[in-house]
Protein backbone atom coordinates (compact mmCIF):
# COMPACT_ATOMS: atom_id res chain seq x y z
CA UNK A 1 0.00 0.00 0.00
CA UNK A 2 2.81 2.37 0.57
CA UNK A 3 3.92 4.05 -3.28
CA UNK A 4 7.41 3.57 -3.74
CA UNK A 5 7.47 6.80 -6.49
CA UNK A 6 6.77 8.91 -3.37
CA UNK A 7 8.66 9.70 -0.19
CA UNK A 8 7.63 7.60 3.13
CA UNK A 9 7.08 10.69 5.72
CA UNK A 10 5.90 10.54 9.42
CA UNK A 11 5.22 13.97 10.49
CA UNK A 12 4.11 13.47 14.04
CA UNK A 13 6.20 11.17 16.33
CA UNK A 14 6.82 11.92 19.88
CA UNK A 15 10.74 11.03 20.46
CA UNK A 16 10.59 10.95 23.76
CA UNK A 17 7.04 7.99 23.47
CA UNK A 18 9.25 6.09 20.65
CA UNK A 19 12.52 4.79 23.06
CA UNK A 20 13.40 0.84 22.86
CA UNK A 21 12.72 -1.42 25.41
CA UNK A 22 16.17 -3.03 25.48
CA UNK A 23 17.21 0.97 25.60
CA UNK A 24 15.03 1.33 28.72
CA UNK A 25 16.19 -1.68 30.08
CA UNK A 26 19.96 -0.74 29.73
CA UNK A 27 19.41 2.53 31.01
CA UNK A 28 17.63 1.35 33.98
CA UNK A 29 20.54 -0.81 34.95
CA UNK A 30 23.09 2.04 33.88
CA UNK A 31 21.47 4.40 36.29
CA UNK A 32 20.36 2.39 38.95
CA UNK A 33 16.12 2.94 38.00
CA UNK A 34 14.17 0.06 40.14
CA UNK A 35 11.84 -0.85 36.69
CA UNK A 36 8.92 -3.10 36.79
CA UNK A 37 10.99 -5.99 34.90
CA UNK A 38 14.02 -6.28 33.76
CA UNK A 39 13.65 -8.33 30.06
CA UNK A 40 12.06 -6.97 26.92
CA UNK A 41 9.11 -9.66 27.33
CA UNK A 42 8.16 -8.81 30.91
CA UNK A 43 8.58 -4.81 30.85
CA UNK A 44 6.49 -4.69 27.53
CA UNK A 45 3.18 -4.38 29.48
CA UNK A 46 4.28 -1.81 31.57
CA UNK A 47 5.52 0.23 28.56
CA UNK A 48 3.39 -0.83 25.57
CA UNK A 49 -0.55 -0.49 24.89
CA UNK A 50 -2.04 -4.37 25.53
CA UNK A 51 -5.25 -3.19 25.93
CA UNK A 52 -7.39 -0.21 24.83
CA UNK A 53 -6.85 3.22 27.37
CA UNK A 54 -9.40 4.97 29.66
CA UNK A 55 -8.35 8.53 27.77
CA UNK A 56 -5.29 10.13 25.86
CA UNK A 57 -4.11 10.92 30.03
CA UNK A 58 -3.70 7.06 30.46
CA UNK A 59 -1.83 6.12 27.47
CA UNK A 60 0.63 9.55 28.13
CA UNK A 61 0.78 7.08 31.43
CA UNK A 62 2.35 4.52 29.85
CA UNK A 63 5.17 7.16 28.83
CA UNK A 64 6.38 6.99 32.37
CA UNK A 65 8.93 4.56 32.29
CA UNK A 66 10.33 6.02 28.43
CA UNK A 67 11.13 9.08 30.66
CA UNK A 68 11.93 7.55 33.98
CA UNK A 69 15.09 6.19 32.59
CA UNK A 70 16.06 10.06 31.04
CA UNK A 71 18.67 9.95 34.06
CA UNK A 72 21.07 12.74 32.00
CA UNK A 73 21.67 14.57 28.93
CA UNK A 74 23.61 11.46 27.25
CA UNK A 75 20.59 9.30 27.97
CA UNK A 76 18.67 11.88 26.22
CA UNK A 77 20.92 12.09 23.16
CA UNK A 78 20.79 8.61 23.18
CA UNK A 79 17.04 8.07 22.54
CA UNK A 80 16.93 11.09 20.65
CA UNK A 81 19.83 9.23 18.04
CA UNK A 82 17.73 5.94 17.79
CA UNK A 83 14.65 7.76 16.74
CA UNK A 84 16.03 8.79 13.50
CA UNK A 85 18.13 5.16 12.89
CA UNK A 86 14.53 3.53 13.78
CA UNK A 87 12.74 5.83 10.94
CA UNK A 88 16.01 4.75 8.86
CA UNK A 89 15.28 1.01 9.26
CA UNK A 90 11.28 1.75 8.62
CA UNK A 91 12.22 2.47 5.19
CA UNK A 92 10.96 6.38 6.32
CA UNK A 93 12.58 9.31 4.05
CA UNK A 94 11.74 12.21 6.02
CA UNK A 95 10.47 12.25 9.78
CA UNK A 96 9.48 15.33 12.01
CA UNK A 97 9.94 14.11 15.53
CA UNK A 98 8.82 15.79 18.41
CA UNK A 99 9.93 16.83 22.40
CA UNK A 100 8.88 18.10 25.65
CA UNK A 101 11.73 19.36 27.41
CA UNK A 102 10.27 19.67 30.30
CA UNK A 103 8.42 16.34 30.12
CA UNK A 104 11.74 14.32 29.82
CA UNK A 105 13.62 16.74 32.42
CA UNK A 106 11.11 16.13 34.87
CA UNK A 107 11.84 12.61 36.32
CA UNK A 108 15.11 13.43 37.29
CA UNK A 109 15.26 17.04 38.07
CA UNK A 110 17.26 18.07 34.69
CA UNK A 111 17.79 21.70 33.32
CA UNK A 112 15.43 21.84 30.08
CA UNK A 113 17.49 23.45 28.07
CA UNK A 114 20.54 20.70 28.73
CA UNK A 115 17.46 18.40 27.60
CA UNK A 116 17.09 20.55 24.24
CA UNK A 117 20.66 20.50 23.97
CA UNK A 118 21.35 16.91 24.06
CA UNK A 119 18.59 16.11 21.68
CA UNK A 120 19.57 18.37 19.03
CA UNK A 121 22.72 17.30 19.17
CA UNK A 122 21.68 13.18 18.90
CA UNK A 123 19.60 14.38 16.03
CA UNK A 124 22.63 15.99 14.12
CA UNK A 125 24.40 13.30 14.85
CA UNK A 126 21.98 11.01 13.24
CA UNK A 127 21.41 12.87 10.35
CA UNK A 128 24.98 12.25 9.41
CA UNK A 129 25.41 8.84 10.46
CA UNK A 130 22.13 7.61 8.26
CA UNK A 131 21.46 10.84 5.67
CA UNK A 132 17.91 10.55 6.86
CA UNK A 133 16.53 14.26 7.03
CA UNK A 134 14.63 15.55 9.90
CA UNK A 135 12.54 18.35 11.06
CA UNK A 136 12.82 19.06 14.82
CA UNK A 137 9.39 20.24 16.91
CA UNK A 138 9.35 21.14 20.19
CA UNK A 139 6.33 20.58 22.71
CA UNK A 140 5.26 22.99 25.12
CA UNK A 141 3.33 20.67 27.41
CA UNK A 142 0.32 22.53 28.32
CA UNK A 143 -0.49 19.97 31.55
CA UNK A 144 2.11 21.94 33.44
CA UNK A 145 0.14 25.31 32.94
CA UNK A 146 1.18 27.98 31.27
CA UNK A 147 3.53 29.42 33.74
CA UNK A 148 5.86 26.38 33.55
CA UNK A 149 4.83 26.65 29.24
CA UNK A 150 7.41 29.91 29.45
CA UNK A 151 10.12 27.92 31.14
CA UNK A 152 10.05 24.92 28.40
CA UNK A 153 9.60 27.72 25.69
CA UNK A 154 12.44 29.39 27.05
CA UNK A 155 14.66 26.39 26.21
CA UNK A 156 13.63 25.61 23.11
CA UNK A 157 14.28 28.76 22.20
CA UNK A 158 17.95 28.44 23.31
CA UNK A 159 18.40 26.10 19.84
CA UNK A 160 16.02 28.07 17.70
CA UNK A 161 18.00 27.20 14.88
CA UNK A 162 17.55 23.62 15.27
CA UNK A 163 13.62 23.92 15.61
CA UNK A 164 11.09 23.88 12.77
CA UNK A 165 7.99 24.10 14.76
CA UNK A 166 6.25 24.53 17.76
CA UNK A 167 3.31 21.75 18.91
CA UNK A 168 1.02 21.92 22.03
CA UNK A 169 0.50 18.98 23.49
CA UNK A 170 -1.06 17.12 26.97
CA UNK A 171 -4.14 17.89 28.83
CA UNK A 172 -6.33 19.28 26.40
CA UNK A 173 -9.55 18.91 28.48
CA UNK A 174 -8.03 21.31 31.39
CA UNK A 175 -5.74 23.23 29.59
CA UNK A 176 -7.07 25.42 26.25
CA UNK A 177 -5.45 26.92 23.72
CA UNK A 178 -6.61 30.43 25.32
CA UNK A 179 -3.91 30.34 27.97
CA UNK A 180 -1.15 30.12 25.17
CA UNK A 181 -1.70 32.91 22.85
CA UNK A 182 1.11 34.86 24.16
CA UNK A 183 3.55 31.90 23.91
CA UNK A 184 2.80 31.00 20.23
CA UNK A 185 3.29 34.34 19.44
CA UNK A 186 6.75 34.58 20.48
CA UNK A 187 7.12 31.04 18.58
CA UNK A 188 5.86 32.70 15.18
CA UNK A 189 8.10 35.48 15.78
CA UNK A 190 10.93 32.92 16.25
CA UNK A 191 10.15 32.08 12.89
CA UNK A 192 9.09 28.71 13.96
CA UNK A 193 6.02 26.86 11.86
CA UNK A 194 2.33 26.00 14.43
CA UNK A 195 0.99 22.81 14.66
CA UNK A 196 -1.56 21.81 17.80
CA UNK A 197 -3.03 18.40 19.35
CA UNK A 198 -6.59 19.59 18.83
CA UNK A 199 -9.94 17.52 18.52
CA UNK A 200 -8.29 14.63 20.61
CA UNK A 201 -9.67 14.64 23.79
CA UNK A 202 -11.75 17.61 23.46
CA UNK A 203 -14.67 18.13 20.85
CA UNK A 204 -13.98 21.09 17.70
CA UNK A 205 -14.02 23.67 19.52
CA UNK A 206 -10.50 22.80 20.32
CA UNK A 207 -9.61 22.81 16.81
CA UNK A 208 -11.33 26.05 16.09
CA UNK A 209 -9.25 27.37 18.65
CA UNK A 210 -6.03 26.13 17.79
CA UNK A 211 -6.96 27.80 14.24
CA UNK A 212 -7.93 31.23 15.16
CA UNK A 213 -5.55 31.89 18.49
CA UNK A 214 -2.67 30.09 17.99
CA UNK A 215 -2.25 30.25 14.12
CA UNK A 216 -1.83 26.75 13.56
CA UNK A 217 -0.90 25.49 9.98
CA UNK A 218 -1.48 21.87 10.91
CA UNK A 219 -3.88 19.72 13.45
CA UNK A 220 -2.66 16.92 15.99
CA UNK A 221 -4.97 14.15 15.56
CA UNK A 222 -8.12 16.41 14.84
CA UNK A 223 -10.49 13.61 14.94
CA UNK A 224 -13.42 15.36 16.72
CA UNK A 225 -13.55 18.00 13.73
CA UNK A 226 -15.42 15.23 12.01
CA UNK A 227 -18.81 16.73 14.41
CA UNK A 228 -18.12 20.23 12.89
CA UNK A 229 -19.20 20.51 8.80
CA UNK A 230 -18.02 23.92 8.62
CA UNK A 231 -14.59 23.26 10.56
CA UNK A 232 -14.09 20.19 7.70
CA UNK A 233 -14.85 23.03 5.50
CA UNK A 234 -12.47 25.36 6.56
CA UNK A 235 -9.74 22.73 6.72
CA UNK A 236 -9.75 21.65 3.17
CA UNK A 237 -10.01 25.36 2.26
CA UNK A 238 -7.32 26.49 3.98
CA UNK A 239 -5.09 23.66 3.57
CA UNK A 240 -4.78 22.55 7.14
CA UNK A 241 -2.96 19.50 7.85
CA UNK A 242 -4.36 17.23 9.74
CA UNK A 243 -2.05 14.79 11.23
CA UNK A 244 -3.66 11.15 11.64
CA UNK A 245 -2.63 8.16 13.75
CA UNK A 246 -5.38 5.66 13.76
CA UNK A 247 -3.66 3.01 15.78
CA UNK A 248 -2.85 6.00 18.79
CA UNK A 249 -6.69 6.70 18.32
CA UNK A 250 -7.55 3.17 18.69
CA UNK A 251 -5.71 2.59 21.75
CA UNK A 252 -6.97 6.00 23.37
CA UNK A 253 -10.64 5.42 22.94
CA UNK A 254 -10.54 8.62 20.91
CA UNK A 255 -12.15 6.07 18.57
CA UNK A 256 -14.13 2.61 19.09
CA UNK A 257 -11.96 1.29 16.06
CA UNK A 258 -10.35 1.71 13.60
CA UNK A 259 -13.64 1.80 11.14
CA UNK A 260 -15.17 4.25 13.29
CA UNK A 261 -11.87 6.65 12.64
CA UNK A 262 -13.01 9.62 10.48
CA UNK A 263 -9.56 9.94 7.84
CA UNK A 264 -11.62 8.22 5.75
CA UNK A 265 -13.97 11.22 5.60
CA UNK A 266 -11.25 13.60 5.93
CA UNK A 267 -9.73 12.47 2.92
CA UNK A 268 -13.31 12.62 0.59
CA UNK A 269 -13.25 15.94 2.04
CA UNK A 270 -10.56 17.34 0.22
CA UNK A 271 -8.70 17.68 3.92
CA UNK A 272 -4.42 17.72 3.80
CA UNK A 273 -5.21 14.49 6.31
CA UNK A 274 -1.92 11.97 6.53
CA UNK A 275 -0.75 8.90 8.26
CA UNK A 276 1.64 8.72 11.38
CA UNK A 277 2.53 6.34 14.01
CA UNK A 278 2.46 9.35 17.57
CA UNK A 279 4.17 7.07 20.03
CA UNK A 280 4.97 3.93 18.22
CA UNK A 281 6.97 3.10 21.28
CA UNK A 282 3.72 2.75 22.97
CA UNK A 283 1.77 1.67 20.25
CA UNK A 284 4.16 -1.08 19.20
CA UNK A 285 3.65 -0.20 15.85
CA UNK A 286 5.49 1.43 13.12
CA UNK A 287 4.86 3.63 10.42
CA UNK A 288 4.83 0.64 7.35
CA UNK A 289 1.78 -0.80 9.87
CA UNK A 290 -0.29 2.35 9.58
CA UNK A 291 0.12 2.26 5.65
CA UNK A 292 -0.24 -1.53 5.45
CA UNK A 293 -2.61 -2.78 8.39
CA UNK A 294 -4.49 0.31 9.74
CA UNK A 295 -5.41 2.04 7.15
CA UNK A 296 -7.06 -0.23 5.23
CA UNK A 297 -8.81 -1.04 8.25
CA UNK A 298 -10.02 1.78 8.22
CA UNK A 299 -12.08 1.86 5.01
CA UNK A 300 -9.70 3.60 3.03
CA UNK A 301 -8.87 2.55 -0.56
CA UNK A 302 -5.22 2.66 -2.34
CA UNK A 303 -5.81 5.55 -3.88
CA UNK A 304 -6.94 7.32 -0.80
CA UNK A 305 -3.52 5.65 0.96
CA UNK A 306 -1.37 7.11 -1.59
CA UNK A 307 -2.86 10.08 -1.16
CA UNK A 308 -2.46 10.60 2.49
CA UNK A 309 0.92 9.81 1.79
CA UNK A 310 1.18 12.75 -0.83
CA UNK A 311 -0.54 14.97 1.62
CA UNK A 312 2.33 14.27 3.92
CA UNK A 313 4.82 16.18 1.72
CA UNK A 314 2.37 18.96 0.78
CA UNK A 315 1.80 19.85 4.88
CA UNK A 316 5.72 18.89 5.53
CA UNK A 317 7.58 22.02 7.38
CA UNK A 318 10.07 21.88 4.64
CA UNK A 319 10.97 24.23 1.79
CA UNK A 320 9.60 24.04 -1.63
CA UNK A 321 13.27 22.95 -2.99
CA UNK A 322 13.61 20.55 0.03
CA UNK A 323 10.53 18.65 -1.00
CA UNK A 324 11.32 18.47 -4.65
CA UNK A 325 14.82 17.15 -3.58
CA UNK A 326 13.33 14.00 -1.76
CA UNK A 327 10.49 13.58 -4.87
CA UNK A 328 13.61 13.25 -7.04
CA UNK A 329 15.68 10.98 -4.80
CA UNK A 330 12.44 8.69 -4.70
CA UNK A 331 12.94 8.76 -8.59
CA UNK A 332 16.19 7.82 -8.87
CA UNK A 333 15.91 4.90 -6.35
CA UNK A 334 13.67 3.00 -8.47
Amino acid sequence: MIDPHLPLIDLHRHLDGSLRLATILELGRQHHIALPAWDVDSLRPHVQITTRQPGVMAFIGKMAWMTAVLADADACRRVAYENVVDAQSEGIDYIELRFSPWFMAEPHGLEPASVVAAVTEGIEQARRDTGVPVGLIGILSRTYGPEIAWKELAALLTRRQQIVALDLAGDEINFPPALFVEHFRRARDAGWRITVHAGEAAGPESVWAALRELNAERIGHGVHAIEAPALLDYLAEHRIGVESSLTSNVQTTTVPDYASHPLRRFLEHGILATLNTDDPGVSGIDLPHEYTVAAPAAGLTPDQIRQAQRNALDVAFLPAEAKSGLLKAKAGSI
